[in-house]
């Protein structure tokens, strides 16, 4: 089944949408309200993400942000989206799909943000709801996985909720905040998310050719 709405162009500029919310990636008229929203959540954050580099809030620092997600765009390698509400267009978090593989993998990484005020109301679920269809449906992949702090609850139900299974537990996986912390491995797989009901089936619109 496609998920692109009739008449959309293959060179527009990805989007993402169902019900309330939609997903698509970063522009640099987005960076007063992302820094607000990363600056107000930063004491909320910190524990779950990499240290950020000095001048992250910056101008100069989203620029080189938004450069880099280009270049991995095009190169097939990761597509990274800031999550909206529709009737608002405020953001509310952010959501990556990184180190896609292809040939006999055919794998991607799931990673995710949420801005404080808005955690724990089920927008992250709704996003997740959203790119599964669109890595499985669009991007012909058959795995997605993602990792989490183990004290991290409210991850770990998220991806439970979304289909996700409890693969292993990686010892010292990612150095967040500061340190090497070990974390617990999920994955979905595209026969898992077929055999679940009431699969969401958002639009789509603008799909790279570098990732088909």
């Amino acid at each position: 089944m496609s998920l692109l709405r009739p008449g959309a162009s293959p060179d527009a500029e990805l989007m993402i949408e169902a019900g309330g919310h939609y997903l698509r990636p970063p522009i640099m008229s987005d960076f007063k309200p992302w820094s607000e929203i990363r600056a107000q959540s930063h004491a909320f954050l910190k524990a779950w993400e990499p240290t950020w580099p000095t001048d992250d809030l910056t101008k100069t620092g989203f620029r080189r942000r938004l450069r880099r997600y280009a270049r991995d765009r095009k190169e097939g390698r990761s597509l990274s989206f800031l999550l909206f509400r529709s009737s608002t267009n405020e953001i509310l978090g952010g959501l990556t799909l990184s180190n896609i593989r292809r040939g006999v993998s055919q794998t991607t990484t799931l990673g995710y943000w949420m801005g404080e005020r808005h955690a724990g109301k089920g927008h992250m679920s709704a996003a997740v709801a959203m790119i599964l269809p669109f890595c499985f449906d669009v991007l012909n992949l058959h795995r997605i996985e993602a990792a989490c702090l183990p004290n991290n609850a409210p991850s770990i139900r998220l991806l439970e909720n979304a289909g996700f299974h409890r693969e292993g537990y990686a010892r010292n996986y990612l150095l967040i905040n500061g340190s090497w912390q070990d974390h617990l491995l999920f994955a979905c797989l595209a026969e898992d998310h077929a055999a679940r009901p009431g699969k969401l089936a958002p639009s789509v619109e603008g799909i790279l050719k570098e990732f088909l």
